[in-house]
């Protein structure tokens, strides 16, 4: 553990805006683990009850079984049974304003997670240059008759670079996992809202 501690301050200033990307980013993917779960986002029971709607006198049922959770699909089909009676128009465009906060909810977080992606690398690189310019310093000075200290030189002022790509790979692959994710639960979660909607109107064209 040293060891790697000691490798680690060997890498330079740098190293101290890359471990807070490291944290950063490991703070925000846990967090999309836990809120990009389908189970959580697309509950069976608020699934059940969008299946299961057929008469205008089922929705106070439903409307009891959604305000029992506040994922986002639940606060969706409330706002579409609690409007039920107004113009089809007007409950899309509530739907749509409700659909906007959640998308945000749902994307939090990721233009960081793109941010460190991009920046952890070339923070590394920056940090690289820096021990390349301490390297060169060294070789002006003593020559490049010590072998082995030229080599420990050019290794240590390599470890940012290495540390900003084991951070940004990896990030950028999350990233990317977790817009994928939120993109298609938001086309899922469409679907289930327009089905619901398409059951309002005929219950309107019914009356």
């Amino acid at each position: 553990m040293d060891k790697i501690l000691s490798v680690l301050v060997s890498g330079g200033i740098v190293m101290v805006p890359l471990a807070i990307c490291s944290v950063l980013a490991l703070a925000i993917i846990i967090e999309k683990f836990i809120v990009l779960r389908k189970s959580k986002l697309l509950n069976p029971e608020i699934i059940s009850v969008i299946k299961n709607l057929s008469h205008p006198e089922d929705i106070p049922l439903a409307l009891n079984v959604t305000s029992n959770y506040k994922a986002p699909l639940s606060q969706l089909v409330s706002i579409i049974l609690e409007n039920a009676r107004q113009p089809v128009d007007d409950i899309k465009e509530d739907v749509s304003d409700q659909g906007r906060q959640e998308i945000r909810f749902l994307e939090r977080g990721l233009g960081i997670l793109e941010t460190v992606a991009a920046i952890a690398p070339i923070l590394g690189l920056l940090g690289t240059v820096f021990g390349m310019i301490d390297v060169f310093a060294t070789i002006s000075q003593m020559g490049v008759g010590d072998a082995a200290s030229l080599s420990s030189g050019i290794s240590e002022a390599l470890v940012s670079t290495a540390f900003g790509l084991s951070i940004g790979i990896p990030t950028l692959v999350l990233y990317n996992y977790f817009s994928r994710r939120a993109h298609d639960l938001i086309l899922d979660m469409e679907n289930l809202c327009n089905e619901l909607i398409r059951k309002v109107r005929k219950f309107k064209l019914a009356a």
